[in-house]
């Protein structure tokens, strides 16, 4: 119905422009129309010379109405069609006209078809002139690079049918009103232009009786769906909406759209911003086809009633929040040819009715929570060429379709169920011999590879990595997968290599990943034969000894290489010094191998990453040997035998971005030209022999976030500089030399998470501007440890910039110091092992993400700060060995994730908090302050050593007749003179004094209050008093 559509509407534009369709080889054009569209031509400039070559002033091209692109009226003579799109022209889509639309074309007043698509009008506006072409029914300036404003001159086009402005620049339409005057319309596309400010386009569309086809897509639809609206000159033929990519949309579009369900056959809401549910209202869309609602924030559940869209054929309900099972009655949609759930929260099993869509095509379960065995059913659909459902819990075994007496064939060409709990052995593909794409990794599978995966001479992707595969694999299993581009057998340990050398294999891979497989001790030398892959990973496959020289020099541009945890010893390379690597450019990892000596230059000639970490190498001095600047982006040599002083020549890695030294011996000043490498974004250098001070030229890395530096001898005072480094995110200078005052400029580092100045000479009071820090105020991850969005393989070592939510960090953490393995995720001070001293700045309480704290071992003094319990991410509070006095803040109980405290070797006193956060603590936290009381110390607090006990009422006679005769007649007169004096004087200052009057007032409601609670709390402790 839908193709049906298209069809009746461009027939029927097609016969309005032909004339007669008698031949028009009698008439010829007016001689005014030539001149006209000379002129056109004029100021269109053509690429190609040949094009519009029939346009011309020659006796034999006088005749304009056999020019191509035009067509004329076989009675009248005149131009009634000028069509310079490419598929008239019979070229490609690229834009091979471009210049100005002459104002001549108003000299064809009875043009009814005018297309100008792909013709590169270079942002300039629509022409207003184009509205006086008043027999216009075909307009089409789609994808001619337009911009301005749309003039709302196009209104006087009263017998317009079709308008398309599609795919331009974005021209903005400030309302809509002028559309209301094309009654005639029947196609409408605005798609990619601007009409954030149009708030009628409803009111307008409504407004349209002959319209079939509505295309607004990408074009800032403002949300101003009316709560009323009248349909009374509506459309009854719109059948096709498409309002994709229209973000400031929501659910209440559903209101309008349903007014239309008798007759919409195609809607597309991609990408609107819908929230909610599913309305239950699509079950009256009996004739829809074609439903696209992926990309939004739909939740719930997938309504019962969907089942009752019979006719639909494209149903996209992917990337929201859907949630439950998939109903039953989706089995009722046998016309469904593509059915996409991808990306929800949908459970359960899959529907033992998905078997009667005999018409599935193409089906996406992927990334969801389903469980259960595939059903046997699914594989009795016999039109179907893609399943994907990977990402999900699905188990049990699989059991392909064993028969072929249901279906003639199974076109299956892609299979993807990877990543799920799918156990046994791999089943038999005999009967799926069209199949392209295999992925079955990540998942429980076990036995040999299927001799039948051998037998499928299409395959080009075959993917069973991280399984549990038990194989001798030899040059026999890949005799007829003559078109595998993509190899991922890794992670299968018990796979075994038992190739020739001399074998030639019959494919040329484009990724080949067979990490944690066995290889065997030997290069493999069929690598040789492949000239094109963009990744390869044979990482921990029991590799040893030499990389052959042909392996280098062979190397495909752009490559991926992950040759770590291996035991090669030797790079074997006879070109070291050639200039002609430089355009290689690959990323390589021979991390943890047996490597030794002076890093190859060759190796940073052609790497833009290289990750050496985990090696013997000794020396970096062959930066120094290079004639030209190397790619090199990053470097990483950690955990090497690197000795000696850092080179001097960085001028040479002018690109480079991240470099790791640490954890080598290197010994001396830090150079100053590592100051020059001005992207720096990543600086290790901790964990070596450094000394003397920080060369002024780091101040150069204006987008440096890490630098660690700690664990050497650097001296000095820190540098006030460092708060110019306004994206830094990680500072670690510990255990250094470093002296003097904590920089006030650090307050500016309003993206630092993590701060370690701890174990050097610092001994000034804590700045109290550090609580300004804005990073540490923001509780969850910081949009600094957001992982790039750039995409990158997989397989692939690293990308260029690592994410530093995975970044690598010595810390001292819970009184040890350990390498933090998800240091991006931290919120972390620690002036620890310094002489700091003063008060613990209050503002210090406003860094409410702060995960750990650590100022011990200083001179800190007195009291902690009361609002301290405002730190509820705090997992460690280290306070220890200071000479902190007063009560420990009874806020500290609050912070509930609080696993490590330690307030030992101060001078606190009082008793300690009630709460189990204090209370149930090892006491070791509290030692040292002799004057602290009260659980988990062995010290009881002073009321608590004096229980309270009830005393017996006695009755002493003697004692009683003593204390009567004290009680006179003059007792009683000047108690009473005493008492109204006094009542009287305390009456006349609250009537007098306001103040007075206000804390007496205050001090009556707590008496109040006092004596409720006291009375309730005895009242409730009396049965247990009288049962004891």
């Amino acid at each position: 119905m839908l193709l049906a559509i298209l069809i009746s509407l461009t027939g029927a534009l097609g016969s309005t422009a032909s004339g007669e369709g008698e031949p028009r080889a009698t008439t010829r054009c007016k001689e005014a129309e030539r001149h006209a569209l000379l002129e056109i031509k004029e100021n269109l400039h053509v690429r190609d010379v040949g094009f519009l070559s029939s346009w011309g002033n020659g006796d034999e091209r006088r005749e304009c109405c056999e020019w191509i692109g035009i067509r004329c009226d076989n009675k009248s003579g005149h131009v009634i069609r000028l069509d310079l799109s490419p598929s008239t022209l019979g070229r490609d889509q690229d834009l091979f006209l471009e210049g100005n639309l002459s104002s001549s074309l108003v000299d064809l007043q009875y043009l009814q078809y005018l297309d100008l698509s792909y013709i590169n009008f270079s942002g300039n506006s629509i022409p207003s002139f184009i509205g006086s072409l008043g027999k216009l029914r075909y307009l089409n300036l789609s994808y001619s690079t337009m911009s301005g404003k749309v003039p709302p001159q196009l209104g006087n086009l009263s017998s317009l049918q079709f308008l398309d402005l599609s795919g331009n620049d974005y021209p903005e339409i400030e309302n809509m009103g002028w559309a209301s005057h094309l009654s005639s319309l029947q196609l409408l596309d605005l798609s990619y232009t601007n009409m954030s400010l149009a708030h009628d386009w409803v009111h307008v569309v409504n407004n349209l009786p002959h319209l079939k086809i509505l295309k607004l897509g990408y074009s800032y639809l403002p949300d101003t769906v009316p709560l009323s609206l009248s349909f009374v000159n509506s459309s009854k033929v719109l059948a096709i909406i498409d309002l994709s990519y229209n973000f400031d949309l929501s659910s209440s579009i559903f209101q309008w759209l349903f007014k239309y369900s008798h007759n919409l056959v195609h809607l597309d809401l991609t990408l609107c911003d819908l929230n909610g549910s599913i309305p239950e209202a699509f079950e009256n869309m009996a004739v829809l086809e074609y439903l696209d609602l992926s990309c939004n924030g739909l939740d719930g559940s997938i309504p019962q009633s969907f089942g009752n869209m019979t006719a639909l054929e494209y149903l996209d309900l992917s990337q929201n929040g859907l949630d439950g099972s998939i109903p039953q009655s989706f089995g009722n949609m046998t016309a469904l040819e593509f059915l996409d759930l991808s990306w929800n929260e949908l459970e359960g099993s899959i529907p033992q009715s998905f078997g009667n869509l005999t018409a599935l095509e193409y089906l996406d379960l992927s990334s969801n929570k389903f469980e259960g065995e595939i059903l046997k059913s699914i594989w009795r659909v016999c039109t179907l060429r893609e399943l994907r459902a990977s990402n999900n819990s699905l188990a049990g075994e699989l059991h392909l379709a064993e028969s072929s007496t249901r279906c003639a064939n199974f076109p299956l060409e892609e299979l993807d169920l990877g990543n799920n709990q799918i156990m046994g052995s791999l089943p038999n593909f005999t009967l799926y011999p069209y199949l392209i794409t295999l992925r079955l990794g990540s998942n429980k599978l076990d036995g040999v590879v299927s001799k039948s995966i051998l037998q499928l001479s299409k395959l080009e992707v075959l993917d069973i990595s991280e399984n549990f595969i038990a194989d001798v694999i030899s040059e026999a299993h890949f005799y007829k997968l003559i078109n595998l581009r993509f190899l991922d057998l890794s992670s299968n340990s018990k796979i075994v290599f038992e190739i020739s050398p001399d074998w030639i294999p019959p494919f040329q891979l484009e990724e080949i990943s067979l990490g944690y497989v066995n290889l065997g001790r030997h290069f493999p030398k069929w690598l040789q034969t492949q000239k094109s892959y963009s990744v390869l990973d044979i990482s921990n496959s029991g590799i040893s000894g030499s990389i052959p020289n042909w392996f280098w020099t062979n190397l495909p541009t752009g490559c991926s290489l992950n040759l770590s945890n291996n035991g090669i010893s030797t790079l074997a390379h006879d070109s070291e010094g050639k200039d002609d690597l430089h355009a290689v450019r690959v990323e390589i990892d021979l991390s943890s191998n047996q490597l030794e000596g002076s890093i190859p230059l060759f190796l940073l000639q052609v790497a833009t990453s290289l990750f050496l970490f985990d090696n013997n190498f000794s020396g970096l001095n062959s930066i120094c040997n290079a004639t030209q600047s190397l790619p090199l982006e990053f470097l990483d040599v950690s955990n090497n035998q690197l000795s000696g002083e850092l080179p001097d020549c960085w001028s040479y890695a002018e690109d480079l971005k991240v470099l790791n030294l640490k954890e080598n011996s290197l010994t001396g000043k830090i150079p100053i030209s590592i100051g020059f490498l001005t992207q720096m974004v990543i600086l290790r250098l901790s964990n070596n022999h450094l000394i003397g001070k920080l060369p002024s030229s780091l101040k150069n890395y204006t987008s440096l976030k890490v630098l660690d530096i700690g664990e050497n001898s650097l001296s000095g005072q820190i540098p006030a500089w460092i708060g110019k480094s306004s994206n830094l995110v990680v500072l670690s200078l510990r255990s250094n030399n470093f002296y003097g005052s904590i920089p006030l400029q650090l307050c500016h580092l309003q993206t630092l998470q993590l701060l370690d100045l701890s174990s050097n000479r610092l001994s000034s009071s804590i700045p109290t501007c550090l609580g300004n820090i804005s990073a540490m105020k923001q509780i969850g991850r910081n949009p600094q440890f957001v992982k790039p969005t750039s995409v990158y393989n997989r397989k692939a070592p690293y990308p260029p910039i690592p994410p530093l939510e995975n970044d690598k960090l010595r810390l001292v953490w819970k009184g040890v110091v350990s390498e933090f393995k998800n240091a991006g995720l931290l919120r972390n001070i620690d002036l620890s092992s310094n002489k700091l001293i003063g008060v613990i700045p209050n503002k210090v309480t406003e860094l409410v993400a702060l995960v750990s704290l650590n100022l011990s071992r200083n001179n800190l003094s007195g009291e902690i700060p009361q609002n301290i319990g405002e730190l509820k991410s705090l997992d460690v509070l280290d306070l220890s060995k200071n000479h902190l006095s007063g009560r420990i803040p009874s806020s500290l109980s609050q912070v509930s994730g609080l696993s490590t405290l330690d307030l030992s070797n101060n001078s606190l006193s009082g008793k300690i908090p009630t709460g189990t956060q204090l209370q149930t603590r090892d006491a070791a936290a509290y030692f040292g302050n002799p004057e602290l009381c009260g659980d988990p110390l062995s010290k009881k607090c002073p009321s608590e050593d004096q229980p309270t006990t009830f005393r017996a009422i006695e009755d002493h006679g003697d004692d009683q007749d003593d204390e009567d005769q004290l009680i006179t007649k003059g007792f009683y007169i000047s108690s009473t003179f005493g008492f109204i004096v006094a009542f009287w004087g305390f009456c006349l200052a609250l009537i007098f004094n306001k103040s007075w009057r206000y804390i007496y007032l205050k001090s009556l409601n707590k008496a109040e209050d006092w004596v409720y609670i006291t009375i309730a709390v005895n009242k409730a402790k009396l049965p247990r008093i009288i049962k004891s």
